[in-house]
């Protein structure tokens, strides 16, 4: 019998992870990622100083497959889901950078927690990110969404919010999930990914303890590099059929950063990822 053949998804980092040291030094910070054996990154904040990242990303031959942007949202939204009134890049802005950059995928990284409450405001999302999608192929740049813990929270009708907010989305709009947010919620990531088949191009391979007096609040202290927690990152990433990206992220992690990435990135890579 033949089996089906699986393709290895790229090992990539959500930059976030080492925002401190991007902040104080963008191109030693670059270095040291590739210098962790990584060779692509998933930007964050990346329209304002789009030409800085990309001469950076240059000079270590790394490349920028995708990026975290805002796109169904008009101001700033805190990763503890609280709203601002900064106002975000316009969607054109984004994927203007984005191509300079390289892009194929930009993800909107996540909305406020209070529009997931009802069915009409998870549609109107999705309506906001099918139009973007409209302009991001223009480019040829495919629209994604990233999911935290309060989309999975909710649920209509026995479904997630997360799956019924796919309902609502044009086929070529995508998914990356975040595994450490799925579990979190208290969904099975693994489930997950069968249930969302090939809409799911990327993950998070976060990993955490889930020791509750770790996760109180934002940001969480539990988080540890891949295959060290709870987290079932490598039965999840076999479970997702179209997977393109596995992307170690940390929201927080205590000690050395970017020992955490490279030991993440060895667990990737010996799990088949």
């Amino acid at each position: 019998m033949l089996e089906k053949a699986f393709m290895r998804p790229q090992t990539s980092i959500q930059l976030f992870t080492i925002k401190d040291a991007l902040e104080s030094d963008l191109g030693g910070a670059l270095a040291k990622v590739a210098a962790r054996g990584f060779s692509a990154v998933e930007a964050y904040d990346f329209v304002l100083r789009v030409e800085q990242i990309a001469k950076a990303l240059a000079a270590e031959n790394l490349a920028a497959p995708s990026g975290h942007a805002f796109l169904a949202s008009k101001s700033f939204v805190n990763p503890d889901g609280s709203g601002t009134s900064v106002s975000v890049p316009m969607p054109e802005e984004v994927f203007a950078a984005a191509e300079v950059l390289g892009m194929s995928l930009v993800i909107d990284p996540y909305t406020e927690p209070g529009r997931w409450g009802s069915l009409a405001q998870i549609a109107e999302t999705a309506d906001l990110l099918n139009a973007a999608a409209q302009l991001g192929a223009t480019r040829g740049i495919r629209v994604g969404y990233h999911n935290h813990a309060h989309e999975l929270e909710v649920t209509y009708g026995g479904r997630t919010g997360l799956e019924v907010f796919t309902d609502f989305l044009e086929e070529d709009v995508v998914l990356e999930v975040d595994l450490y947010w799925v579990t979190r919620a208290g969904v099975d990531p693994v489930a997950l990914l069968q249930r969302l088949g090939n809409r799911v191009v990327a993950v998070h391979a976060k990993d955490g303890t889930l020791d509750a007096d770790s996760i109180r609040r934002y940001p969480p202290t539990d988080q540890v590099p891949a295959g060290r927690g709870a987290v079932k990152i490598a039965e999840a990433i076999s479970a997702a059929p179209a997977l393109e990206l596995a992307v170690v992220e940390f929201d927080h992690f205590a000690g050395d950063v970017f020992d955490a990435i490279e030991q993440s990135r060895l667990f990737l890579e010996r799990e088949g990822a």
